[in-house]
C-alpha cells in the first residue's frame, strides 16, 4: 500500500533529500503535492520528474500564463496558487503524510492545518513549534496526529527515547544534550567576526543547507530555536535541555537517564538519515547515506558553547523562559536580521543586537491563538526592520 505524501518546501535542501529517499521506495509513497514559494521553473522540473497530483506556488496569485507554461511543457499536475492552497493540499483526503519543510514563519499555518487534519506529520519546520508550541502541541493531542521530528538533533533524541503508544517517553530522562557543530566561526578570532561576509557564513563545514539556516548555524540561533522546539516536542523545561558543541557532526544528540546511562544516535551528517527514519517509522528503510566509519574518523570532540561568541543562543533561552509570544518575537526578529545580513545591510555581529532590541520592545502575551502569534510576529518584524535601518544608517 502506498501513502500520499505532500512535500511543503520541495525546492529546498530538505525537499531534495526527501525526494531522493522517496524515489528509493516507490512501493511506500506516491507524491500527492509539491510546493514552492515562487520558484516556478524549479517546481515545474520536479513535477515533470515526479508527477504529483498537485503543485502549489504559495507566494504567487493566480497566473494564467504560468498555468499555460506548465501545460505546454506536458505537465499533468494541477497547479494551485496562494498560501491558502497549502492548507488545502495538506487537508485533502488523498494526503496521508506531510513533510513540513517550509523555512520560517511562512510554514506555520499549513503545518498547523496538517496537525489539525490528523496527518502523519514529519516536522522540519521548527518555527511551528518555536512560534506556537503550546497551540501546536494542543492540536496534535486533540487530533491524534502522529508527529515525527526531522531536524537531525530532535530525530536523534526521538530515536534514543522509548516509545509509549507511538509517543516518546521522557519519565526517566535527566536531560537532553543537543549537539551543534559550532559553524564556520567556532575557532575564528573573535575580533574577525565583525567583518564576516554572507559567503563565509553560508559555508558550513559539515552540512549542505539553505542560506538562512546556514547563517543561523553560524550564530547558533539555529540551536537556540532547536532548544525551544525540544521543549515542546519532549515536554522538558529549559534547564533540562543543554547544548554541546561537537565539531564533527557525527553524534546528533544524546539523552542522559536518571541511572547515569547516556544514549546517543550517530550517523554521517546527511539529512536523508532522519528523513528515512521518519518515512519508515517504526520500520527502518534505506536512506542512501554513506555508512559510518568510526575508525576513519578517529576521534570525537566536545566543548561548551562560548556565550560571548554565540549570544543568540542565550537570547533563545531567555525567550523560552519568558514564554508566551516571546519565542515568536525572537524568531521574527532573527528572520529580519538574517535577511538584512544576507543583503549586506547589517553586520554579522549586529544580528543579535536586532533580536535583543525586538525582545526588549515586545509586550509578551499568551500564545493561545494563531492570531495572537501572527500579530506578535508582525509587530516584531516592524521593530526589527526599524532597528536594522537605525544600525544601517549609522554604518553608512
Amino acid at each position: 500500500m502506498t501513502h500520499g505524501l505532500t512535500l511543503l518546501g520541495a525546492t529546498g535542501s530538505i525537499g531534495a533529500s526527501t525526494l531522493d529517499v522517496v524515489a528509493r521506495h516507490p512501493d511506500r509513497y506516491r507524491l500527492h503535492a509539491l510546493s514552492a514559494h515562487r520558484a516556478s521553473p524549479e517546481l515545474l522540473a520536479l513535477c515533470l520528474r515526479h508527477g504529483p497530483r498537485y503543485a502549489v506556488l504559495s507566494g504567487l496569485s493566480e497566473d494564467p500564463a504560468l498555468r499555460r507554461r506548465f501545460t505546454d511543457a506536458g505537465c499533468r499536475t494541477e497547479l494551485l496558487f496562494g498560501a491558502a492552497a497549502l492548507e488545502q493540499v495538506v487537508s485533502d483526503p488523498g494526503c496521508d503524510v506531510v513533510m513540513a519543510a517550509i523555512v520560517g514563519a511562512a510554514g506555520l499555518a499549513p503545518t498547523l492545518a496538517a496537525a489539525r487534519a490528523r496527518k502523519r506529520l514529519l516536522l522540519a519546520n521548527k518555527e511551528a513549534l518555536v512560534m506556537a508550541g503550546p497551540l501546536f502541541m494542543s492540536a496534535i493531542r486533540a487530533s491524534g496526529a502522529v508527529l515525527l521530528p526531522i531536524d537531525s538533533e530532535h530525530n536523534a533524541v526521538f530515536q534514543c527515547l522509548p516509545q509509549l503508544g507511538g509517543r516518546p517517553e521522557v519519565g526517566a530522562v535527566r536531560r537532553i544534550l543537543l549537539t551543534a557543530s559550532g559553524g564556520p566561526f567556532r575557532a575564528a578570532p573573535f575580533e574577525s567576526l565583525a567583518g564576516v561576509t554572507p559567503e563565509q557564513a553560508c559555508a558550513h563545514p559539515n552540512w549542505v543547507m539553505g542560506r538562512k539556516i546556514s547563517v543561523d548555524s553560524a550564530t547558533m540561533m539555529n540551536k537556540g530555536l532547536e532548544v525551544i522546539e525540544a521543549r515542546w516536542l519532549f515536554d522538558l523545561p529549559a534547564e533540562r535541555i543543554e547544548v554541546l558543541i561537537h565539531a564533527q557532526s557525527i553524534i546528533h544528540s544524546l539523552v542522559e537517564y536518571i541511572d547515569g546511562s547516556v544514549i546517543a544516535q550517530l550517523s554521517n551528517p546527511d539529512m536523508r538519515v532522519p528523513i528515512a527514519h521518519a518515512l519508515g517509522f517504526p520500520e527502518r528503510i534505506d536512506s542512501g547515506a554513506a555508512r559510518l566509519d568510526l575508525a576513519a574518523i578517529g576521534a570525537l570532540s566536545f566543548e561548551r558553547p562560548d556565550a560571548q561568541r554565540f549570544p543568540c543562543l542565550e537570547l533563545a533561552y531567555a525567550a523560552l523562559r519568558a514564554g508566551g509570544t516571546a519565542p515568536a518575537v525572537l524568531n521574527a526578529a532573527n528572520e529580519v536580521a538574517v535577511a538584512a545580513f544576507l543583503e549586506r545591510r547589517l553586520r554579522y555581529t549586529a544580528i543579535p543586537q536586532v533580536i535583543e532590541d525586538a525582545l526588549a520592545r515586545a509586550a509578551t502575551v499568551a500564545a493561545d491563538s494563531l492570531d495572537a502569534v501572527l500579530e506578535a510576529d508582525q509587530r516584531a518584524r516592524r521593530a526589527a526592520v526599524a532597528c536594522v535601518e537605525r544600525l544601517f544608517g549609522r554604518a553608512a
